[in-house]
């Protein structure tokens, strides 16, 4: 499997469950991993052949910036679907952590996987 990645892309949102956390904007660290749906890019050079990673931390800071989520697991869920219907994606794995949000852990967050992920 041949995939991009994004990592550490840090976004402001409005997310979580008490009303008082969604008030102001909070930063959340994203990882993405997306398969790649051939390997046409590999021979050609060109960004349209490929999943231009630019375009996907557009998408997911226009995204985050528009809604609202109480759940860091609904946040995820979209952004995936995004992926893989946007950048018609087989397969994405993506991991969101709230830094700071318990006093006892450096983060929580959540890791999800969606589609088909293909073979090596």
């Amino acid at each position: 499997m041949n995939s991009i990645f994004i990592q550490d892309l840090k976004v402001k949102t409005k997310l979580g469950v008490p009303d008082w956390e969604r008030l102001l904007p909070q930063s959340v660290l994203i990882d993405i991993e997306i398969a790649l749906p051939n390997h046409a890019n590999f021979n050609s050079d060109n960004i349209q052949d490929t999943i231009d990673y630019g375009e996907v931390c557009a998408m997911v800071e226009r995204l985050l910036g528009e809604q609202t989520f109480k759940l860091v697991e609904t946040m995820a869920e979209q952004i995936c679907q995004h992926i893989l219907q946007d950048f018609k994606a087989p397969w994405v794995r993506i991991k969101i952590s709230k830094p700071n949000i318990l006093r006892s852990a450096k983060a929580v967050g959540v890791i999800m996987e969606r589609g088909q992920r293909p073979q090596a």
